[in-house]
């Protein structure tokens, strides 16, 4: 999919619009559309009814009698977006309906070939992924700027809770994207009073970052979060659940594996580890850069143009200017506290409740339904994009205050 050009004869390096970024709203989608147009009736009955057939055990059936649509109505890119969102929703919950032991080995063709064909249109794989769960699933819900998601799965509040969470974060994220933008200019300028402010700019969103990610304590309950959320943000590479893959019935006779969604999908932390200059070690780098694969083409493209750019890093040792030193160290330990806070959460919404399931103590209240079953166990350890969750975590943290330079 192209990734629009700039207006300009010699563009900016970096206009966010080139890489369908949003001045307003970063790499979330600016304006999703929450209905399809009306030959997709019949996806949009099932998605808006997803938790109620996943938890009656009826989604699977209710998939089998869906009429085979053609994609060719689709328009434009919102139009997309949302008919991935819908499908990725749909594939996890035919999946994962009957627990990770009742998981499928073939995604019937009716819902396997629009969403291959509708991935393909927008570079995305056929797998729900931080670009659907998060940056393309919000809405206002009133004048007032409330905000919902557009469609749902099992998890009730916790559910609508962690992805506007997540949201928030993306959002809180927005003026360190366009501090990166500043400041590339003005290395490429040699003006550093613009450079400095733009690094104090980026140190803030981090901070801002972390402050939204505390919310998911008042919103997210870990025993719904570890029971019942996570199977269905579970994809099937490096899943003991789902060892083959699953077969995309008429696209191929082959299984394919692709990884669930995860926090490592989102744009935001792999721009600012290539701006400052952040190099991961071994397995977490490989993730990491696999990771880059779930993103919107456009905004891998913006995290490569970063990664081109002339070095922050070299340009800060070189200047030998103190105050532009300490600058870029606030934004190195901003980011690594984030990190560290991020493990923490983790922790709890993982490690913790995954003991308290096994205890048998975990009671998923909040609306979870029936879906809730026994808590699964394929991904105890790992993280819901396939990695050695904290191991991972503990990596990314430790490589990330490695960074600071010393003075």
């Amino acid at each position: 999919m192209e990734t629009g050009e700039g207006t300009e004869e010699t563009p900016l390096p970096l206009a966010l619009t080139r890489f369908q970024l949003s001045e307003e709203y970063g790499f979330l989608l600016p304006h999703p559309l929450t209905e399809l147009p009306a030959p997709y009736g019949p996806w949009m009955e099932i998605a808006h009814d997803l938790p109620q057939l996943i938890a009656s055990r009826r989604l699977r059936s209710q998939v089998h009698q869906m009429p085979q649509l053609s994609t060719r109505h689709l328009r434009g890119r919102e139009e997309l977006h949302l008919a991935h969102l819908v499908l990725s929703f749909i594939t996890m919950g035919y999946i994962w309906q009957e627990g990770e032991e009742g998981s499928v080995k073939v995604l019937p063709r009716n819902l396997a070939i629009p969403f291959w064909e509708v991935s393909q249109a927008l570079g995305l794989p056929p797998i729900l992924s931080h670009a659907d769960f998060v940056l393309a699933n919000w809405r206002r819900k009133d004048p007032n700027g409330n905000l919902d998601t557009i469609i749902s799965l099992p998890g009730g509040e916790s559910l609508r809770g962690f992805i506007l969470v997540t949201f928030l974060v993306e959002k809180a994220a927005v003026p360190g994207i366009k501090a990166i933008v500043r400041a590339i200019r003005a290395i490429l300028q040699l003006d550093e009073e613009t450079l400095q402010q733009a690094l104090q700019e980026l140190a803030e969103a981090i901070g801002d970052m972390s402050k939204a990610l505390k919310r998911m304590h008042d919103y997210v309950d870990p025993a719904v979060f570890y029971a019942v959320i996570r199977i269905f943000l579970s994809g099937w590479k490096d899943n003991p659940a789902m060892p083959q893959g699953l077969v995309y019935e008429g696209v191929s006779e082959e299984p394919m594996a692709y990884s669930g969604g995860s926090a490592a999908q989102s744009t935001v932390l792999h721009a600012f580890d290539e701006f400052l200059g952040i190099r991961h070690s071994g397995e977490s780098n490989a993730f990491l850069h696999r990771m880059r694969d779930y993103m919107p083409p456009p905004h891998r493209a913006f995290v490569e143009e970063i990664r081109r750019a002339p070095s922050l890093k070299q340009h800060v040792l070189s200047s030998g200017d103190a105050g532009l030193c300490a600058a870029f160290n606030r934004c190195v330990s901003a980011l690594a506290d984030f990190r560290s806070y991020h493990i923490t959460i983790v922790t709890k919404y993982i490690t913790i409740a995954a003991a308290k399931a096994k205890a048998g103590r975990a009671e998923p209240g909040d609306g979870a339904g029936p879906s809730a079953g026994k808590p699964p166990s394929a991904l105890e350890t790992k993280g819901t994009g396939g990695s050695h969750i904290f191991s991972f975590l503990k990596s990314v943290r430790d490589t990330t205050r490695e960074g600071t330079i010393s003075v």
